[in-house]
This record gives structure tokens, sequence and C-alpha cells, in this order.
């Protein structure tokens, strides 16, 4: 597995030349708050109300110290907010006529990743914004997930990770990006293919306040007791089939489940990690070695 970065991506500055800490305290223009429009790609779609309020409050005492980050727009708003939507919001509510701003080229991509490293910077999305973000540079913009990862300092397996947490139930996208329950919840619950089982599963986990290791563990028993249900309904036991699957659990470390169809079949080898994952893998190569 990758190291995760210690850092957090290009960072603003690299993405769009001149926007960095000494062109902010020069440079920037007085633009009143109703010529800018937010970014039409911004990740973000839930504003706490009382943050807000708070930025609010520390505007009218200070004032804006970081000027807003805006490209010229082609519609009827002069201006397109590239970095600060927050802080035009809270400017706002602060009753501010006008606002500093920097202006910067931009293209529609740069707006979206722009708007995703400032948020992932500060730690303002929530995992399904986060992960409809990455989603949106990969099929929109064409970005792999190694270069999404680059650009925002994590490891492609979380660039998967967490674009994979969009394949859950609306129920679950909607129990993480309330704060209901953690990303590490929902992809626990994926391992189980059945929606219906997913949704009970959701609903044991809220109400018995269950963490992230006992709701891995409530989802190895939801397997188990399905396998063994399916098992005895779909198909005898085959002591030959049987005895398959053991050498290949002893071998792998893990669950094996194989099922034959005349002469064709499919093999299913558990894993609960990304962990779990590479030791499999390196246990099924060092059979190939010695064979």
């Amino acid at each position: 597995m990758a190291a995760r970065r210690g850092g957090l991506g290009r960072g603003l500055e690299s993405l769009i030349p001149g926007i960095g800490a000494d062109d902010a305290a020069s440079g920037s223009l007085l633009i009143d708050v109703g010529a800018l429009e937010p970014n039409p790609h911004q990740p973000r779609v839930r504003w706490d109300a009382e943050q807000l309020e708070a930025l609010a409050g520390s505007i009218r005492e200070h004032g804006i110290i970081q000027p807003i980050v805006v490209t010229r727009a082609t519609g009827d708003v002069p201006y397109q907010i590239i970095a600060g939507e927050r802080r035009w919001r809270a400017a706002q509510l602060a009753g501010l006529r006008s606002v500093p701003v920097l202006v910067r080229e931009a293209t529609p991509a740069q707006l979206l990743e722009l708007a995703l490293v400032e948020n992932v910077q500060r730690a303002d999305l929530n995992p399904i914004e986060e992960a409809l973000a990455y989603r949106q540079l990969s099929t929109e913009f064409g970005l792999t997930q190694t270069v999404i990862a680059d650009r925002v300092g994590k490891s492609r397996p979380a660039i998967a990770n967490a674009i994979r947490l969009l394949s859950a139930p609306e129920s679950i996208r909607e129990a993480v990006a309330n704060n209901t329950i953690t990303a590490g919840h929902a992809k626990a619950m994926l391992a189980i293919d059945d929606v219906a089982t997913q949704e009970h599963l959701l609903r044991q986990v809220i109400n018995a306040g269950l963490n992230v290791r006992e709701t891995e563990r409530l989802v190895q028993r939801a397997t188990e007791a399905s396998r063994r249900t399916r098992v005895h309904v779909d198909r005898p036991a085959d002591p030959a089939v049987r005895a398959v699957e053991l050498r290949l659990q002893h071998a792998l470390g893990t669950r094996v489940e194989l099922v034959r169809r005349g002469e064709a079949g499919k093999i299913t080898i558990d894993f609960h990690s990304d962990e779990e994952l590479n030791a499999i893998l390196e246990r099924i190569a060092g059979i190939e070695d010695e064979i």
C-alpha cells in the first residue's frame, strides 16, 4: 500500500499562480458583494449556520484578512468565486457591502480542483461531498485517481475508498453526510451486497451506537449467516468441494467459498481491509512461486 502523504497536495498557490500569501498582501481589489457568485463546481453543499455566524462576527470586528480569489464570469454576474465562498457568505451576514478580492484566470476543472483543495485543507467537506468532488474530477475532467491523490495530498487507495462510498444506499450516504455515522461505518456495511440488509444494519448501528470495529463484526456475522442460509438452500453439502474450500482457507488465512457449475464455477475469497487483501495477495504470489 502506498504511504499516506504528509502534505496537502500542491495547494492553491501552485494550482493558480499568484494567489500566495505575498500576493494576497497587495494587489487586491474591493468588489461589491453582489458582483460575486458562487463557484458552480463548489463541492460543499452544506453550510453550518452557527459557524457562518461566528465567522461573520469575526469579520465585523476584524474585517476580511485574506482576500477572496475570483475569476471573471461570462454571465450576468461579473465574477465567480474560486476560493473563499465561506468568507463571502459570512461577509453578507456581517452586512459588508464590498469585499477584498484577487482576480485570477481559471478553467472549469481548476475551479473544481481549487474549491476541493481549499475545503480539504480546512476539513470543511463531509465524506460524501468529498467523494462527489473526486468522482466529478474523474468523470467530467478526466483526472485519474492517482492524479487526484497527488493534487489533494492523499493516497490513491484513499481516493478509491472515498468514491466507493457513493455506491452505498441513499440512507447510508445521508447518515454519513449528517455525521450520524462515519465513513468507516459505511465502508463496513458495503461488504454486504443486499440493500435491505444494509439498511437493516444501519438501523442497528445507529440505535446501538456501535463503533466501526463493532460494526465490522456485526457485518461479518450477517455475512456468515447469509452464507449458511444460502448454502443450506441452494446446494447440498459436497465433501469434495468442502475439502477444497478448507485447503484454500488454510493456505490463504481467510474464508473461501467454492461453487461448482458442472466443470465451471467460481471461488469467492473474503477480506475485510486493505491490509488483509495485501496479505492474501502475497500468499497467492507465494503459492505461484512454489508451482
